[in-house]
């Protein structure tokens, strides 16, 4: 019989982190500070309003590019919240940000086409690259600069095959976030090498550092930058499966094309639930989201204090809900430690590896946990510190 598999889908590692996920599920006792998913319940009268739109039978399909009045309210939301201008008809409501990045990717990506995606981060883009038929290429970004891109870095990866920059910022793994300043500084680098930008700010209500900027904002930026964003992380939305992308027009013109084939269109209920997310937060100045991003902050000092306490090195996080620790002072790799924490205290914490090469010596913990687990889990990688006599700073 012949191969029928693909030779890209082939190539293709499993996720790192599902591994660790699918692991704890099925261990007794187990604290997972694994997948980043928020511990809070999506907002009453989000899930009230789902629930009253099925009821009143609103269960068919939407158009194509979503709801327009969720479009227009996502439009109003990116320019009140954080100055970055797109039309209605150019924002297309997808299946969370995942569908938005693959589309991106799948829109723009020739063979020979190299994506420039700085590590550490997310875990789909690389594969959503490879999947598109082009070259993803790391770039790594260090800790000493806490996992910043500067100007120096970009122009280094840049060849004549580069086509697009990925600029994964608050960022996951590592928690950093690029200023005004920072974007500033590597916007001219993209425009002299006229570059497409993909800016994933699915984490931008989630800044600790003030309100967040987009590299959309700047000057003749936004022309330039497929922008995507979501409602999963800062409304408590995960499993609504609702996202956004917004694009230049040729870009969001293909990007479009292949949504209405393979997808159609986002459920029509989760739209409806996002529309009350945003309209309801324009009214009480998105309180919620607020508590929320507020809660996040204090757990994230508080892991990052225990950590560095503990003797594995970390910054304090300014986005997102991660720390990305270094073991380096272990004598083990970041897949090590994780495999031997497990064991030894049923604490699973994600491999730095599984985001890139340059995430070898690190390991990921997400904060998006209570306070009581979060204490409970630093007590327990204490215990493996000190049966490994591991000593602390």
């Amino acid at each position: 019989m012949r191969k029928f598999v693909n030779s890209r889908a082939e190539s293709l590692q499993p996720s790192g982190i599902r591994k660790f996920f699918d692991i704890v599920q099925k261990m007794d006792g187990a604290i997972s500070l694994g997948v980043g998913e928020p511990d809070f319940v999506t907002p009453w009268n989000v899930r009230d309003a789902a629930v009253r739109y099925i009821r009143l039978g609103y269960t068919q399909y939407t158009g194509n590019r979503g709801l327009s009045e969720l479009r227009e309210l996502v439009c109003r939301y990116l320019k009140e919240r954080f100055s970055v201008e797109y039309p209605p008809e150019r924002t297309i409501i997808t299946v969370g940000a995942s569908e938005a990045i693959d589309l991106a990717f799948r829109a723009t990506c020739e063979p020979g086409d190299e994506i420039l995606v700085p590590e550490p981060s997310y875990v789909s883009y690389s594969p959503a690259v490879i999947l598109s038929g082009g070259t993803p290429v790391p770039v790594k970004c260090s800790a000493e600069n806490d996992f910043i891109l500067t100007p120096e870095i970009l122009e280094r990866a840049i060849t004549p095959r580069t086509k697009a920059l990925v600029l994964p910022y608050p960022n996951n793994p590592t928690g950093a976030v690029m200023t005004k300043e920072q974007l500033e500084a590597i916007a001219p680098v993209i425009k002299k090498h006229d570059l497409l930008v993909i800016s994933d700010e699915i984490y931008a209500e989630l800044t600790y550092t003030g309100r967040h900027f987009s590299i959309a904002s700047l000057p003749g930026m936004a022309e330039r930058t497929v922008y995507v964003g979501g409602f999963s992380k800062a409304f408590a939305m995960t499993g609504w499966r609702v996202g956004f992308v917004c694009a230049p027009q040729d870009v969001d013109e293909a990007m479009f094309k292949i949504h209405q084939y393979t997808i159609l269109c986002a459920p029509n209920m989760s739209q409806r639930a996002a529309v009350t997310a945003l309209k309801e937060g324009f009214e009480d100045g998105f309180s919620t989201v607020s508590e929320m991003r507020d809660e996040y902050e204090k757990r994230g000092k508080f892991l990052a204090d225990s950590l560095n306490g503990l003797g594995l090195k970390c910054f304090k996080p300014k986005g997102a809900f991660y720390i990305f620790a270094s073991v380096e002072g272990t004598g083990m790799d970041g897949e090590e430690f994780a495999n031997e924490l497990l064991s030894a205290q049923k604490v699973a914490v994600v491999p730095g590896s599984a985001f890139g090469a340059a995430g070898k010596n690190f390991i990921r913990c997400s904060y998006a946990a209570s306070m009581a687990q979060l204490n409970d889990a630093v007590s327990r990688i204490e215990e493996f510190l000190n049966s490994i006599k591991v000593k602390k700073p």
